[in-house]
């Protein structure tokens, strides 16, 4: 089943040439099923780079699935376009009325300013506590990751002495959960921070599980499901380039960076980078997906609510006329 974007975001062009079902909004309507409400509330520079990434594997999945972009309220990013802010991105406080089955925070660069530092800080710590009532699962990246377990179990973040910076192997630890079926044992996976937190913060009795870790740069993949989310401290769903990128322009800016671990060819920068991780991008993004599809309730308005059972039992595909209107659920 396709993805449902605007029909003229830039990463329309990309994700078809790439072979991903994208159905524009006459289309999806004309069809008549309720997709899967998905939010990316995207908080990293590159804003267009960062929609088609989400967006390619999200829309990659069997089920029909509507993307939603969010941005901070009060906040004007720098390095994207006015006019396609405007076009594309709803403020959170406009959303905030809203139920999604699933909602994607994104990393950001400010992960070496104190939390409290940040512009955001405030409307943040909001989002996290509306995710609790608004949201049925929640997957937070890399800073966000970092914010996450920070506000809702005090967990501090620390500074590393170099950047964490380059295709790290972890390792598997949960081969059972539902997030991580068809995973291989070791994983590839692109890691890009200069802090992290630390698998010796995590409170007694918090909930949090440790699905995948690396020797070299620690915690990857937590659960928490005491709050329905899934913290992914590292990159998975950065394109073959994304490091090259980053590197480049370090250099270019006089940062002091070493090469990329494991990323170029013989570290060698004039060679182009092979990209080992793609097929877990999919897996996870596709367990994720799957794994609302299978808990969220049946009419999304009851997400939120107290003691509603989360359950799925429908067959994907089905249309809205098979069931009441108002209990329309994910097909």
């Amino acid at each position: 089943m396709p993805i449902k974007i605007p029909d003229d975001l830039p990463a329309r062009d990309t994700l078809e040439a790439e072979g991903v079902m994208v159905m524009g909004e006459a289309d999806a309507i004309r069809q008549d099923v309720r997709p899967l409400r998905i939010g990316l509330l995207n908080l990293m520079p590159n804003k267009i780079c960062t929609e088609t990434q989400i967006a390619r594997l999200i829309g990659a999945t069997p089920l029909q699935v509507e993307l939603t972009l969010v941005r901070i309220s009060d906040h004007v990013p720098r390095h994207t376009p006015v006019d396609h802010m405007t076009s594309f991105y709803r403020a959170w406080q406009d959303v905030r009325a809203e139920r999604f089955d699933g909602f994607i925070i994104t990393g950001a660069p400010v992960e070496r300013l104190s939390f409290s530092d940040v512009t955001y800080w405030d409307e943040l710590r909001r989002v996290f506590d509306w995710t609790q009532t608004n949201v049925h699962r929640c997957l937070n990246i890399c800073w966000a990751a970092q914010a996450a377990v920070h506000h809702f179990h005090g967990m501090p973040k620390h500074c590393l002495p170099r950047k964490a910076f380059g295709v790290y192997d972890h390792r598997v630890l949960v081969p059972a959960s539902p997030y991580l079926v068809g995973f291989s044992d070791d994983v590839c996976i692109p890691v890009s921070r200069w802090t992290e937190v630390r698998r010796a913060d995590i409170p007694a009795h918090s909930g949090l599980t440790v699905l995948a870790e690396s020797e070299q740069t620690g915690l990857c993949l937590v659960d928490d499901p005491s709050h329905h989310s899934l913290h992914m401290f590292n990159h998975l769903e950065y394109d073959s380039t994304s490091l090259a990128d980053e590197y480049f322009r370090d250099v270019a800016n006089g940062v002091d960076i070493g090469v990329p671990h494991n990323y170029f060819p013989d570290d060698d920068p004039t060679r182009a980078p092979v990209n080992r991780w793609r097929s877990h991008a999919h897996l996870l993004a596709g367990n994720w997906i799957n794994r609302i599809y299978q808990t969220t309730p049946f009419d999304i308005t009851r997400i939120g609510r107290p003691g509603v059972v989360s359950h799925h039992p429908a067959p994907a595909g089905r249309v809205r006329e098979a069931v009441p209107a108002h209990a329309a659920g994910p097909a």
